[in-house]
């Protein structure tokens, strides 16, 4: 442990019923082939909200941005160098790993903020094969896109691109945090004239997606069909659903062309397909995509300082903290974009 790292530490508790309290532990020493990180910012997900409803025995927080304040033995991080913390704590032995698909791991140590403590405590301790150093110039709050934002959002668009590589108009179904990064990264890897059309009950999110570029769809007033029409479109060539509901999935899979592609991203219910017609007919495909591989941070790093003015609108609120329950209780209504605690 350094000099400059205390002793003890304040966490917050999630005990469950929307309540988070606070209780002082030790800070922990890394241990062999380990970094302690000094939190400097953690983003709210919407994964955590079992976690706000029903407690957890882990400190939430998988979306950390921060700076290593200590080092184990068999390490070569420097203390002081800025980085983030990608969520899985993966084997970097098995075969997935070996290919780079360490999303895939097949002998996962850990998740953290889920069954390892995150980044909601001024420290964490982490591997150090999940740290991902970042040029000092960027800031750690807005560093934190590289996770469930460009990583989640970027990893989705490529998956759709292994089945389409002609991509020239989009849906996204959802304009929470994942509908916005799917649609930055749409702009980021397409090009600013791109079509994306995302769709939403929420006026803030859906004029915050405008701003970013997209076409807003809001489905109380208007239906995608007409809006696709009104653009000259009888459909597109990608749909992404982050929405999770059944009634999404479906909309954004009749949308498609032929040779279409639906990426499912969103946790949640089911998907109803009519094989011949939805499928074979129209050779349209169906993909999952679970967040992204370890070795896309470096790409997206540079993405994010080239566009750094233009991604940072994604976060909408900054709380510090002791506002936690607070930043929650906004989150949760849905009126913003990423919220971000910075400590």
């Amino acid at each position: 442990m350094t000099a400059n790292v205390p002793r003890k530490m304040r966490i917050p508790q999630f005990l469950g019923n929307g309540l988070i309290g606070y209780k002082e532990v030790a800070v922990p020493d890394p241990g062999v082939g380990e970094l302690l990180i000094e939190v400097k910012a953690n983003a709210l997900c919407g994964s955590e909200r079992g976690q706000f409803s029903d407690g957890s025995a882990f400190t939430p927080g998988h979306e950390a941005a921060g700076i290593v304040a200590a080092a184990g033995a068999g390490t070569n991080c420097a203390v002081g160098t800025p980085g983030v913390v990608y969520l899985m704590d993966y084997c970097g032995q098995c075969r997935s790993c070996k290919q780079g698909y360490t999303n895939q791991c097949l002998s996962k140590k850990g998740d953290y903020g889920f069954n390892r403590d995150g980044g909601y405590a001024p420290y964490m301790l982490v591997s150090e094969s999940v740290f991902f150093p970042i040029d000092s110039d960027i800031p750690l709050t807005e560093a934190t896109m590289l996770l469930d934002i460009m990583g989640t959002g970027g990893h989705a668009i490529r998956r759709a691109q292994l089945m389409r590589d002609d991509i020239d108009s989009i849906v996204v179904a959802g304009a929470g945090p994942i509908g916005l990064a799917v649609l930055s990264m749409a702009k980021l890897l397409f090009g600013i004239d791109l079509p994306v059309f995302v769709t939403d009950y929420t006026d803030y999110r859906l004029e915050l997606a405008r701003r970013m570029g997209a076409v807003p769809v809001h489905l109380g007033e208007v239906t995608l069909e007409r809006v696709l029409a009104d653009a000259g479109l009888s459909g597109v060539d990608a749909a992404f659903d982050t929405s999770g509901k059944t009634a999404a999935r479906q909309t954004a899979l009749h949308a498609l062309n032929a040779r279409g592609v639906l990426v499912c991203i969103g946790h949640g219910q089911e998907l109803t397909l009519q094989v011949s017609s939805d499928l074979i007919a129209t050779e349209r495909a169906v993909l999952g995509s679970e967040y992204f591989s370890f070795g896309e941070l470096a790409d997206n790093s540079r993405l994010l300082a080239e566009n750094l003015f233009y991604l940072k609108q994604i976060i909408t609120h900054r709380f510090g903290p002791e506002s936690l329950q607070a930043a929650f209780e906004l989150f949760f209504q849905g009126e913003t974009g990423k919220v971000v605690i910075e400590q």
